[in-house]
């Protein structure tokens, strides 16, 4: 059997979302996105980094996996390479 290791980006009140872009999902009427950008530190690229830094699967949402798909196979972000080498799994 093999762990399921699972990050994500959280508020203290609940909102989940990925440090994308202030559009990037405005479903049900949400205003925030792209939120935790101003709080990204040298502490979070280091645990970012520590958890990228070795092999591993994605198992993406479909509304995750469009945005992926859309943006990370054309980027020249140094993380484009991590990401576009990860095995995807859509569930």
């Amino acid at each position: 059997m093999r762990k399921l290791k699972v990050t994500t980006f959280v508020t203290l009140d609940g909102v989940m979302q990925a440090p994308g872009g202030p559009d990037e999902d405005r479903a049900s009427g949400f205003t925030h996105g792209g939120w935790s950008v101003g709080y990204w530190d040298d502490q979070m690229g280091e645990v970012m980094g520590d958890f990228m830094g070795r092999p591993f699967e994605l198992l993406l949402g479909r509304k995750t996996y469009e945005i992926f798909a859309a943006h990370w196979p054309h980027s020249t972000e140094p993380v484009a390479e991590i990401l576009n080498n990860a095995k995807r799994r859509l569930e």
